[in-house]
């Protein structure tokens, strides 16, 4: 029995129709993400640029988040513009 692989795109193609014509597979997925399948197995994954970036932008914020909730309980120091 084969293993059951989650596909996490709501699109999927197989790797052989990607290398006929890729521009045609992003074109047709609209900008969101596609699963590449080699044997109907996900084998990795086709972002667009913009929802790349989107990505990237969401995960700078998380960490920014995180750091602004470690910092929370830190005392102030009041530091004057001269002195920088």
């Amino acid at each position: 029995m084969n293993p059951i692989h989650p596909v996490l795109a709501d699109a999927s193609v197989g790797i052989s129709d990607l290398k006929k014509n890729p521009m045609a597979i992003v074109k047709h997925a609209e900008g969101a993400p596609v699963a590449i399948l080699n044997r109907n197995r996900p084998v990795f994954y086709a972002v667009p640029a913009a929802a790349w970036e989107a990505i990237i932008s969401k995960l700078e914020d998380l960490e920014l988040a995180a750091l602004v909730r470690e910092r929370e309980g830190e005392t102030e120091i009041e530091v004057g513009i001269d002195e920088l």
